[in-house]
């Protein structure tokens, strides 16, 4: 979306209301053609597998007790998560998205919705095409209906009329897109499994960066976002989500798309200034060490179930 439609990030194409979902459909039917390659041809030899990662936030109702808030949540995780993972765990795109999007397009006078669609024979290729879900998860949003005004441009954005709100009191340590909730991790994880048939799960990215760089390296509130997370993960693990690995991310500040270096997601710091580019541990680093020597918390007693 923000590399085809609003061009914000690389490849920079201001495509309008339809570039996103033509890239999205091109990148689905790219994967399953990777993962029958092979099937095909590697798989007896190697033994390897090949799987798809995806990133989603959480959607969570304002208020659980409206049907109306609840059906906005899930248009929330079915236009991020959905989008992608549905096509190749169910073998289309879900039909909220398709009544939402195509909705949209009819009232814009197009003779065909702005989501393309796959054929039969399609649909038969890519399902079943992963052997296992990457998931990059870093944030919850509260969400609610919101009906966009009829004249206003449709896009993905407004495509599936909701509106994402913050509790304050969630903790932000890094940016303004990133709030800790952990709690929204384990309700996705949940989803995943009572959605695609629990699949098994490595998570390939989660973290939170800071941007206000402390001297001393440290970054509290790093280590208590990464256990608030990997604590979740523990419940949803017991709940028989079938999450096999984990990754924190990232091991090095790096380049963060059009924020360049100024956006830090590393557990080591990194002198750019220096030509070396030398690495500092920040206090996370040793948090971390003990969690991956220990496969899981230290002290039992930090669990909280």
């Amino acid at each position: 979306e923000k590399g085809y439609e609003t061009g914000e990030h690389a490849p920079g194409l201001k495509l309008g209301a339809c570039g996103a979902y033509k890239a999205a459909h091109h990148i689905i039917k790219t994967h399953a053609k990777v993962w029958h390659s092979y099937n095909s041809t590697w798989r007896r030899e190697q033994r390897g597998m090949v799987g798809i990662s995806l990133t989603s936030g959480w959607g969570e109702p304002v208020d659980p007790h409206s049907q109306t808030d609840r059906d906005a949540a899930e248009r929330y995780i079915q236009f991020h998560l959905g989008w992608f993972a549905n096509p190749i765990y169910r073998g289309d795109y879900p039909e909220v998205m398709k009544n939402y999007v195509g909705k949209k397009s009819a009232q814009q006078g197009l003779g065909t919705s702005r989501l393309p669609t796959f054929s039969v024979q399609e649909k038969t290729y890519i399902k079943g095409t992963s052997d296992f879900l990457g998931i990059g998860h870093f944030t919850t949003r509260y969400v609610l209906q919101k009906t966009f005004p009829f004249l206003q441009v449709s896009s993905y954005h407004t495509d599936p009329d909701l509106a994402e709100l913050v509790d304050p009191s969630w903790p932000a340590p890094g940016p303004k897109w990133l709030y800790s909730v952990p709690w929204g991790f384990r309700r996705l994880l949940n989803f995943i499994k009572t959605q695609y048939g629990n699949p098994l799960i490595y998570v390939t990215e989660n973290g939170v960066s800071e941007t206000v760089q402390c001297s001393q390296l440290c970054d509290e509130w790093r280590i208590q976002y990464l256990k608030g997370y990997i604590n979740e993960i523990l419940k949803a693990l017991n709940d028989g989500v079938n999450v096999k690995g984990y990754t924190a991310w990232s091991l090095l500040d790096k380049f963060e798309w059009n924020k360049g270096f100024s956006e830090r997601f590393g557990l080591y710091h990194i002198d750019f200034k220096n030509k070396n580019k030398p690495r500092y541990p920040k206090a996370s680093v040793d948090y971390y060490k003990k969690i991956i020597s220990a496969n899981g918390f230290p002290n039992p007693r930090e669990v909280m179930s």
